[in-house]
């Protein structure tokens, strides 16, 4: 089994010290090198979707689902070495999901993170290409990982297939589709975001929980955290789809307005979808309590992802 770098301290720092930045760019550092470990080189046969795959997957971003999914284990008690593979596979899914998003046939977007879409540089056929490749990365890596006495690799495989299937992350896009230009309530846009964002980053922080053979209480935990955060984080990125300028945000601004798409803002108001955000981190951080000191990492990333709005 191919390892994540060395150098990833089992030790989560105080709260009292903790440094975020220094958190992210060291994680973000360490999936790069580990995701450029598990793939196949740019230029391997073939080439042309080798390169494809990189460049979505190192088009740039904070890891922000490995970073939780790290920090999960370390709120856990556990090696971030060992929750490597597993950070990396979320990434490969996420990834694929976004090229996906991208195509013409979904949000037919031409930026993503301040760079081209997969498709407008290798066009739709690799791209969709791209994506498959990538989401059947996701399980190979998974292969790879430890596996652990409460969870083995048949709780792994089930709890990224859960999360990335017809039932969760797929159901997610497809009622997003199904809802562009019509009139859908709160409850079917809260569907929508609690299936194609928080079902991810749920996954993220448990499978970073599994890595460290957490009891089931701490599974319970971090499953709470990861729905509030993700919840969180999909109404944020409503909201900064109507204030923000498109070289703010690295991808086109306003295509959820212009494609129709219902948003918390255009349901329930800025004002009103602000108090949701801040409230659903409220209680992502209530579910953070029994992990006192070790929770420090996961704490520090719901702030940050409810201080992007401001």
């Amino acid at each position: 089994m191919r390892r994540a770098p060395a150098g990833l301290s089992a030790e989560p720092p105080g709260p009292e010290v903790f440094d975020l930045a220094g958190f992210l760019a060291t994680r973000t550092a360490a999936v790069n090198t580990a995701l450029a470990g598990f793939l196949p080189r740019p230029a391997a046969k073939p080439a042309t979707i080798h390169r494809s795959m990189h460049y979505s997957l190192f088009a740039g971003g904070k890891r922000m689902r490995p970073a939780v999914c790290l920090a999960a284990a370390l709120a856990c008690g556990g090696d971030e070495a060992e929750a490597m593979p597993l950070a990396c596979a979320v990434e490969c899914i996420h990834t694929y999901s976004l090229i996906h998003d991208d195509l013409p046939a979904m949000d037919n977007d031409d930026y993503r993170r301040g760079k081209l879409t997969n498709h407008k540089v290798f066009g739709e056929g690799v791209a969709v290409l791209a994506g498959d490749a990538l989401l059947t990365q996701a399980f190979e890596i998974v292969a790879q990982a430890s596996g652990w006495r409460r969870y083995g690799h048949r709780e792994l495989v089930l709890e990224l297939a859960r999360a990335s299937g017809s039932r969760q992350l797929i159901a997610g896009q497809v009622a997003d589709l199904e809802g562009e230009g019509k009139a859908i309530s709160a409850a079917q846009l809260k569907y929508i975001h609690e299936r194609k964002t928080s079902a991810l980053l749920e996954c993220s922080v448990r499978l970073g929980g599994m890595s460290a053979n957490c009891t089931p209480v701490q599974l319970a935990a971090l499953t709470d955290f990861g729905y509030h955060v993700g919840l969180a984080f999909q109404i944020i990125d409503d909201i900064l789809d109507v204030t923000q300028t498109s070289e703010q945000l690295g991808k086109t601004a306003g295509k959820d307005t212009a494609a129709q798409k219902a948003t918390y803002p255009a349901i329930i108001g800025l004002d009103q979808s602000r108090r949701i955000a801040a409230r659903l981190t409220s209680r992502a951080y209530a579910a953070l309590t029994p992990f006192g000191a070790r929770g420090a990492a996961l704490r520090a990333l719901a702030g940050y992802l409810l201080e992007r709005q401001k």
